[in-house]
């Protein structure tokens, strides 16, 4: 009887040993006792994507059982599969059918891990010279090292041109698979619904918005954008997204960084999105089928508004990052006294079915365009937002203005008592435009906690307890200073 080789090339190892456990894996599989192996190929798949790397898998598999112990392979599962998340139900016999066993197989084929099977078995390969060598293999984890009728034979991998294997050995697999032991009452076709969560999946929104010429008004298109690395393709999938900070145990697991492309594709006629309440959260249902390709970007259009009331404003905040501990002190004289030239552009909303939106918005960034002399659109900036409720105020940070300079200066400083301090701060804003602007100064009261204002050159409010807001108008080309002092105590 002649002896059957599968003869492998090293350069193409990985490729074709994918090709040939593909077909003689499944043959090599022995049926459990009363029953058959069973191949369940999916059916009404539907994906529920969290914004949290999380997806939720849900799919119909139809496949024929015979009465008693079966062994159902579920395979095109996720790389990134949370096994102990799975959940099969039959939707023919619910009753009649009970999970003995699961188990979740990931020993994927490769050259490697076959060569390891292979150990103290006899293999042939011959060298990119043509030389053939046939023996009992020892060791694979580097160089090859055979023992062969003339001795021990050590070949280099970089030299080998091709294997040969008497058999393809049990146990390797092509892909992630799930194996069930059912226990059918009756034998037939049935319907299995699985359900498992998976990592890998994500999706965010992107905004593209473009600013009127009298900076006015706001068009606005939203996108879902969907991140697919979960290690399989979901075809005509029903997508669900899921917006909200949904809490989740922390597991330490191991996953793979895959690199993707983004696109923006042009706006659509209407969105394709339905947006529902669900528990806590906002979902939002595609209306459609939706291919989710493995290691693909995709973007559906879910929300659009063609004009929305906004305000430019300018804010010169010199002191961001100057906040004191609860119950601190900060008495030097020369903390937090330094110069910041920088006003910042923001573009102010309210999230209104009045201002043109009322919608809730989840997490994402907003690019924001403006339309150029000939009828180009250029980028003004962008900025990402929380998830915003309707009816709930909006503030895009753009940039920082050209033309406008603020100065801040403390002018005097003195202690008055062992917990009293008074400090006076001057601000200078300058206005190099050709019209006249309104700038919002904020001013922190950082020092201590019990803090009053007992005198100011310009009127002021105070949007929080240890926080002035000076709303100044400086003509084109101009210069207004004021000043104010604050009296701390502790």
């Amino acid at each position: 009887m002649r002896k059957t080789l599968y003869r492998i090339g090293s350069t193409a190892l990985a490729l074709a040993l994918s090709l040939l456990v593909a077909t003689a894996g499944l043959a090599q599989t022995g049926s459990p006792p009363g029953g058959a192996v069973t191949t369940a190929g999916a059916q009404g798949v539907e994906v529920t994507v969290y914004n949290s790397n999380i997806g939720l898998v849900k799919e119909v598999r139809s496949l024929e059982l015979n009465t008693g112990t079966n062994e159902v392979r579920f395979s095109d599962v996720a790389a990134g599969i949370n096994p102990r998340s799975v959940q099969v139900v039959s939707l023919t016999d619910p009753d009649g059918t009970a999970v003995l066993e699961q188990n979740y197989e990931y020993d994927i084929v490769g050259s490697y891990k076959l060569l390891l099977k292979y150990i103290d078995l006899e293999i042939t390969l011959t060298t990119t010279e043509g030389q053939t060598y046939t023996g009992t293999l020892l060791s694979a984890s580097d160089d090859v090292i055979l023992s062969t009728e003339e001795g021990i034979r050590l070949i280099k991998a970089s030299q080998i041109r091709e294997f040969a294997f008497p058999a393809l050995p049990e146990g390797l697999i092509t892909k992630p698979t799930l194996v069930w032991l059912l226990d059918a009452a009756k034998a037939g076709a049935q319907d299995l619904r699985v359900t498992y969560m998976t990592e890998g999946l994500n999706w965010r929104a992107d905004y593209v918005a473009m600013l009127s010429a009298d900076d006015s008004t706001l068009s606005l298109n939203g996108w879902v954008t969907v991140d697919n690395n979960s290690g399989t393709t979901y075809r005509d999938a029903k997508l669900k997204l899921v917006a909200g900070d949904v809490n989740r145990v922390v597991e330490q697991r191991v996953m793979v960084d895959k690199a993707y492309a983004e696109a923006m594709p042009a706006p659509t006629a209407a969105p394709a999105v339905a947006e529902r309440s669900l528990f806590e959260y906002h979902l939002y249902e595609v209306l459609r089928p939706v291919t989710l390709k493995d290691s693909q970007t995709k973007q559906v259009e879910f929300a659009s508004a063609p004009q929305i009331d906004v305000d430019k404003v300018y804010v010169y905040e010199s002191l961001p990052s100057y906040f004191r501990w609860y119950g601190g002190v900060y008495t030097d004289p020369n903390y937090g006294v330094g110069v910041q030239e920088k006003i910042r552009v923001l573009i102010e909303f309210t999230n209104s079915e009045e201002a043109g939106l009322g919608i809730p918005l989840p997490q994402g960034t907003m690019r924001v365009y403006k339309e150029d002399v000939g009828g180009g659109a250029e980028f003004i900036g962008e900025d990402s937002i929380e998830h915003t409720p309707k009816d709930e105020d909006m503030s895009l940070f753009l940039g920082n203005a050209f033309d406008l300079v603020g100065e801040r200066r403390q002018v005097k400083f003195r202690q008055i008592g062992d917990r009293t301090i008074e400090e006076t701060i001057e601000v200078s804003l300058r206005n190099h435009k050709s019209e006249a602007v309104t700038i919002r100064a904020l001013e922190y009261l950082y020092r201590a906690q019990d803090a009053e204002i007992i005198n100011a050159s310009a009127e002021y409010s105070s949007p929080s307890a240890n926080t002035a807001e000076f709303n100044i108008g400086v003509p084109a080309n101009g210069e207004v200073v004021f000043t104010y002092t604050v009296r701390y105590r502790w």
